[in-house]
């Protein structure tokens, strides 16, 4: 037999790897155009940081304040809890608006990443920055501060105390209502339940908040207690405690700014709000009321109870169920637990004073009662 020639066993080696060439070009472009589906376990959800989307759900706007933070920071980690336990719950879309500095910004957006692939679940978000925010309240801030901070430090972090009641001027025009949060927060129930809570806003109504669940407002309000007979400070009661005070006639404990709803178009159509957050308002209501407070925000809305009641709508404890036991320890033990009773299904738990959420909190397996 005789052996093939070396140049034909060159051609058909030539041949051979022509063949080839021509196949793996042909799956190269087949794999580009129809690529292969991604495992059901690394599904990510689109998103968006762009106003013009984040605007095109007006119902569900969430605002939070993230910073001054490090990736390691307790507020980090609270950030991260907060976020998850709310996507993890939410039957609806949220937009998250959050006012951050440049650091902070970026761990922010890390965090973000991570959760909406650990929830599987998308979500818009919007970042505002801090330094921007605080000169648009800065009015805000100067009738304010004298009267409602303890320890001043940094303008913006000071004026952040302040922020929700001039959100409506950093928020975009389109934004008619949102939820302003703190980050110690954990979502036990759907957001949504919180929202549907804007429906039952009485007209004149521009925040809807919970009470606050310790006598602090009974200690601040002790020197305006001593002169007049009033229920202002008192735990809330079964039956009216007095006639003298026809809008809280069976206690009235304050306000706690953990949670709070905010009606953005009823705030910009109103003349009388600029009037009530201006620098002599603020004198007049303090004078009156001896009042001298320190925990920002939340001190205003709380005189706005007073003297304004009609201006807020007050939600039920469960969904702002602080869990905060300092001022049973400092003087009121006696009577604290009038004040930190909750009865109300619980949808928000609220970590404030740096109080950690225990798990038994947190299993919706367990009947907790509070």
């Amino acid at each position: 037999m005789k052996k093939p020639k070396k140049s034909f066993l060159l051609h058909a080696f030539l041949f051979i790897i022509l063949i080839c060439l021509v196949y793996f070009a042909f799956i190269t472009i087949n794999l580009k155009n129809n690529p292969p589906p991604t495992p059901s376990s690394a599904v990510f959800h689109s998103f968006t940081t762009n106003a013009s989307t984040i605007t095109k759900n007006l119902d569900y706007n969430i605002w939070l304040i993230f910073t001054k933070v490090s990736t390691k920071s307790p507020l980090t980690v609270k950030f991260e809890n907060l976020l998850y336990s709310l996507l993890n719950v939410s039957s609806v879309l949220l937009n998250f608006n959050i006012i951050v500095d440049e650091k902070s910004k970026s761990i922010a957006l890390l965090k973000l990443t991570e959760i909406m692939v650990k929830a599987n679940k998308s979500m818009n978000y919007k970042f505002y920055d801090v330094q921007d925010c605080a000169r648009k309240i800065t009015d805000i801030y100067d009738a304010m501060m004298p009267f409602f901070s303890s320890k001043p430090g940094t303008y913006y972090s000071d004026a952040l105390f302040y922020i929700s009641l001039g959100l409506y001027r950093v928020a975009p025009i389109k934004q008619k209502r949102a939820i302003l949060l703190d980050c110690d927060l954990y979502f036990k129930k759907d957001v949504a339940l919180l929202f549907e809570e804007f429906q039952w806003f009485k007209s004149t109504a521009f925040f809807g908040l919970a009470p606050e669940l310790t006598p602090v407002y009974k200690h601040i309000l002790h020197m305006y207690k001593r002169k007049h007979k009033t229920t202002f400070g008192e735990f809330y009661h079964q039956r009216p405690l007095s006639p003298s005070s026809p809008n809280h006639p069976k206690g009235f404990q304050g306000y706690n700014s953990g949670v709070v709803l905010v009606d953005f178009e009823k705030q910009r159509n109103s003349t009388e709000f600029s009037k009530i957050i201006t620098k002599e308002s603020v004198i007049n209501m303090t004078e009156k009321y001896k009042f001298r407070g320190h925990l920002g925000d939340q001190d205003f809305y709380t005189l706005l109870g007073y003297e304004y009641p009609e201006l807020i709508q007050t939600l039920n404890c469960g969904f702002n169920r602080q869990l905060c036991t300092w001022w049973r320890d400092h003087g009121y033990r006696e009577i604290f637990d009038y004040y930190f009773k909750c009865d109300h299904p619980i949808v928000v738990l609220h970590g404030n004073c740096n109080t950690r959420i225990p798990m038994d909190y947190v299993n919706p397996q367990k009947n907790l009662t509070l």
